[in-house]
């Protein structure tokens, strides 16, 4: 990797977040004007950091959004400088979100958590549904990076079974654990922007996401249930015993387990914290999440007199870490070009049009109907979960919909949990791919297609029927 590009793309990136923040409390226009400049550099300095196949598709929003504003705009320059400034709140959480892991990694939580919780795992489903829970838990703090991290380590407790059965047990309960994540969990990125964008109340999205993502959860042990005698295979014995193995090489011996309690103690401080801040403030979401996150990441490592831990963590991210985000960072910037030049012009006329004229011939279809396959085209292109909803909400932004804005957040994010599971050329599938050494068709859709079905009848079935009542 180019080094002085990798410094040129950290530098920009970190002063454009720096000024993100500063321009939001204190107002001056040629911060502002300086913000929007180190926008620019940003694509630029991605531009020569990436492959050109991974700079594809900035290059094509890039040049979509200034032909947009070409043909619309009434003031070419000043519209530009604000579209780069469109996803300025999204670059900054994105920045700082990644920090939250570096807390989980100086404690072996997951570990004592899953031997805490033996007497519940001992079944096949037990397992698969704790499994699945677990992964959303931790995609609070890891985002994606969950799924190589749960899959690592579930793979260690099970490093003797290999054979496509127990790869069936273990891919499709991470992977589609992430997927309903992307239904609640308030510090994924693509969940928190839809609920911004389309003015929905927070808690109650959080609420109606994890209401799904629950029964999805019960969904998915169901279909494992089936394919385990499917397989032929007796899991649960195979379990029982991994889990007593398991009990003998844990720290904490007793009925109080001290990293445990420890763990429930930084999910909810942290979490607590962020809700607290926003009703005391008032500030957004997006602006209170990386806030918080960085003044509790601090405290942590202070206050456990591991200082020198989180300067090895901070050398290593300023260096390097940031970097390895250069793809999704530009395709941020990229796409808030395009939605801002879309939103000034009549695009959600012709949207509202088109979607008359289909439901005129076809009376049972509507929006909410529609908007999950979206999503899911655009995941089978190679967009990621948080470039998909940025542009689809973004669009959907400039609508004025006749439903409560949580159903469209709700059919927004089930048509991301479903371009998650199935897709192969998007993130988490890839990545399990990498370390499971399946095929992303065979964890994707060979995998996941009929769970995928099913949650998408279920959830449209809710909508639909709240819709026409």
């Amino acid at each position: 990797m180019n080094q002085f590009a990798v410094k040129g793309f950290i530098f920009t990136v970190s002063i454009y977040t720096l000024l993100h923040f500063i321009t939001y409390f204190y107002e001056n226009a040629d911060l502002s004007l300086l913000l929007s400049a180190f926008g620019v550099l940003v694509l630029l300095s991605a531009l020569l950091l990436l492959p050109f196949k991974k700079i594809q598709l900035q290059l094509f929003l890039m040049l979509m959004a200034l032909l947009v504003l070409y043909a619309t705009s009434n003031s070419f320059g000043a519209d530009l400088i604000q579209a780069l400034q469109q996803m300025r709140s999204l670059i900054g959480l994105l920045l700082i979100v990644p920090m939250i892991s570096w807390v989980l990694k100086e404690e072996p939580y997951i570990e004592e958590i899953m031997s805490f919780a033996h007497n519940f795992l001992n079944k096949s489903q037990k397992f698969y549904f704790g499994l699945m829970a677990m992964t959303q838990v931790i995609s609070h703090f890891l985002l994606f990076g969950s799924v190589p991290m749960m899959y690592r380590f579930i793979d260690t407790f099970l490093k003797e079974h290999k054979d496509e059965a127990w790869e069936n047990f273990k891919g499709t309960a991470i992977l589609r654990g992430f997927g309903l994540s992307t239904l609640w969990v308030i510090s994924i990125p693509s969940f928190i922007f839809a609920v911004e964008a389309l003015e929905a109340t927070l808690w109650k999205s959080m609420a109606l996401g994890f209401v799904f993502a629950l029964a999805g959860t019960f969904l998915s042990v169901i279909f494992s249930y089936y394919q385990e005698k499917k397989y032929g295979v007796d899991f649960s014995l195979v379990l029982k015993q991994e889990i007593d193995k398991a009990l003998k090489n844990s720290r904490n011996q007793g009925k109080w387990n001290k990293d445990v309690a420890e763990f429930v103690f930084l999910f909810v401080s942290l979490f607590g914290t962020i809700f607290l801040v926003h009703e005391l403030t008032g500030l957004e979401f997006l602006l209170t999440i990386p806030l918080v996150i960085l003044g509790w990441t601090l405290f942590y490592f202070l206050f456990k007199k591991k200082s020198s831990n989180l300067a090895v963590e901070t050398r290593y991210y300023f260096s390097a870490g940031i970097a390895k985000q250069a793809q999704q960072f530009s395709i941020l910037i990229a796409a808030g070009l395009l939605i801002y030049a879309l939103n000034q012009s009549d695009i959600g006329d012709y949207v509202i049009s088109g979607m008359n004229l289909l439901t005129d011939v076809v009376p049972v279809l509507n929006i909410l109907f529609l908007v999950p396959f979206i999503v899911i085209l655009l995941g089978f292109i190679g967009l990621g979960p948080l470039p998909v909803i940025v542009l689809v909400t973004g669009v959907l932004e400039a609508i004025p919909f006749p439903y409560p804005p949580e159903l469209v957040v709700l059919a927004v994010t089930s048509g991301s949990v479903i371009s998650i599971i199935l897709s192969p050329f998007v993130m988490p599938v890839i990545i399990l791919s990498s370390i499971n050494g399946l095929s992303g068709i065979q964890n994707g859709l060979r995998f996941n297609l009929k769970f995928a079905i099913a949650f998408y009848i279920m959830v449209q079935l809710f909508i639909q029927t709240l819709i026409h009542l």
